[in-house]
């Protein structure tokens, strides 16, 4: 057998993964796969020029006086977004003398490293930017001491819990002192350390529970004594106030600034509140026209979760249209999506795990767009992808780079409020 080459492993690894990896990225989830992305976020920020109004200096019988366009600059600033994923070094070498070999033991890891960047980076497209994943129940205390025989058991609240933002085996951190409304002002035990990250063991969606395993002073005070409190929550590991720009931030703001533009009237989302009722289909098309309206255009797509659906799905249903694929192409199985009929035509509906509940967001995702700075992808910077760990005899290889969303809120609109 040869000698085993890190680098040769590297090159093997790029050439066999890395078209398969973008792809993967780019088409897995429904969002992220439709919304524009480019590779060009170059400097420490981003001006994007924002036209806010016309330019007036128009008029009849008389000359009108001329007057400008409000033209103001949309300011991003890229995010920090990583997956990484861990290779045993005796399994690496084992395989590393026969190329299919390799490439049988390579896919899952890099298949399943990935999987969760998409799955993560869609959770945030859905977010608000702050990494709150739920808040305390503020009942049933807490329980257990954080080891694997006994991990800290912890009770979410209703009103925002959503069962795919937890996953097992995801490091969170637990933060208190959140404002009632905004998420904003509260402090993550720990900081950036990984000193106080709590592993999720299980998930228990029936009771909103969550099964910890890790060190956290706050959790240990509060066991047998205290709830999580409604003010405290968990976020993913060291993400805090660190996440790029999601729908639930952008399209609810009511007030301050987007993008360092102040939130008004051309730069603002139609928000449309259903008071705690049930989403009807005038709601639906009432949405529609108000896009309109506001733009010009209507939304290229409605995205809510699936409880919503089924709601929706039961009242269309003389009015829904399945797309049927022509099966003589290959590949062409089932149907694609449903649609819903609107005065302005067909609009195709979909379900997103990650869409809140009690909301259901029309977009246009031609005004959505993903700034990364180049490179995007697999590390590679030192010649191989494969990085030593210190203290075990393993390798990592590191997925993922920096970017931020830039979402037009004037061309999106969202339907809040919802009974769930």
């Amino acid at each position: 057998m040869g000698q085993f080459s890190l680098t040769e492993t590297s090159g093997n690894f790029l050439t066999k993964f890395q078209a398969r990896s973008v792809n993967h990225y780019n088409s897995k989830a429904l969002l992220d796969g439709r919304i524009k992305k480019v590779y060009d976020f170059v400097g420490k920020q981003k001006n994007i020029e924002t036209q806010l109004s016309f330019s007036g200096g128009v008029g009849a019988k008389l000359l009108p006086k001329a007057n400008t366009s409000i033209i103001e600059q949309a300011v991003i600033t890229a995010t920090k977004n990583y997956a990484r994923v861990l290779v045993d070094r005796e399994s690496l070498k084992a395989a590393s003398s026969n190329d299919g070999a390799f490439h049988k033991f390579m896919a899952y890891p890099v298949k399943k490293a990935v999987e969760s960047f998409i799955r993560n980076s869609n959770r945030m497209s859905f977010g608000d930017g702050t990494g709150i994943l739920g808040r305390g129940a503020g009942a049933t205390n807490v329980s257990g001491n954080g080891s694997v025989a006994t991990p800290y058991i912890v009770t979410l609240r209703a009103s925002d819990w959503n069962e795919s933002n937890f996953e097992e085996q995801d490091y969170v951190q637990y933060v208190s002192g959140l404002n009632a409304g905004d998420n904003l002002g509260g402090t993550a035990e720990g900081g950036d350390a990984e000193t106080n990250l709590l592993m999720i063991a299980e998930v228990i969606p029936a009771s909103r529970q969550l099964k910890l395993v890790g060190t956290s002073p706050a959790l240990a005070t509060l066991s047998g004594a205290n709830p999580v409190a409604t003010t405290a929550g968990f976020v993913m590991q060291r993400s805090y106030l660190a996440e790029p720009s999601g729908l639930s931030g952008v399209v609810m703001a009511t007030s301050g600034s987007l993008y360092n533009i102040p939130v008004k009237r051309r730069w603002q989302s139609q928000q449309i509140d259903a008071l705690g009722q049930g989403v009807v289909t005038d709601a639906l098309n009432d949405a529609v026209l108000k896009q309109e309206k506001a733009t010009g255009e209507t939304p290229k797509m409605v995205l809510m979760n699936f409880n919503q659906m089924r709601k929706i799905l039961a009242q269309l249903e003389d009015q829904k249209i399945y797309n049927l694929p022509n099966k003589n192409f290959k590949g062409s199985v089932g149907f694609s999506g449903v649609e819903l009929m609107t005065s302005r035509g067909a609009i195709g509906m979909f379900v997103d795990r990650f869409c809140p509940e009690d909301k259901i967001f029309l977009l246009n995702d031609e005004h959505i767009v993903r700034h990364h700075r180049p490179d995007f992808g697999w590390f590679d910077d030192d010649g191989t992808v494969f990085l030593r760990t210190t203290d075990e005899d393993t390798y990592e290889a590191r997925y993922g780079g920096y970017y931020q969303n830039l979402i037009d809120p004037t061309f999106q609109t969202v339907i809040h409020n919802l009974s769930k």
